[in-house]
């Protein structure tokens, strides 16, 4: 925007988010190919055996923790990624393991912490 004087004036703009109790995202995809593993910065070597990775995003971002502690402890997988400031979790197993602790972490984050949660979506 052009101001009388010839200087440009700048917008700043803020986004902010409100953190909700929600779960907003939960997917598991089944025997995704290597290179997914790699981009996500999962070592294919370890984690490709286990052919399954289960994807979630919780509000508030520290929800992730708990969702990462329900998650290994619910059965044998293994925990890719867990990020509390931004509240992405991610594991790898066998398919019926990463699905039972998706499984797992909505009902407890439903049921006992009173989050919003989504279904639980499979590919």
């Amino acid at each position: 925007m052009q101001m009388a004087n010839g200087q440009e004036e700048r917008i700043r703009i803020v986004q902010e988010t409100v953190a909700g109790k929600e779960i907003t995202f939960a997917h598991v995809m089944g025997g995704p190919a290597p290179i997914i593993y790699q981009k996500l910065g999962l070592n294919p070597q370890v984690d490709y055996q286990s052919s399954a990775i289960g994807i979630m995003n919780v509000t508030p971002p520290e929800s992730a923790v708990i969702a990462s502690d329900i998650a290994v402890k619910s059965g044998n997988v293994y925990l890719g990624f867990a990020d509390r400031f931004t509240g992405t979790l991610i594991i790898t197993g066998e398919i019926s393991d990463v699905m039972s602790a998706m499984t797992e972490i909505v009902n407890y984050f439903r049921d006992d912490l009173g989050y919003v949660v989504c279904k639980i979506t499979k590919r």
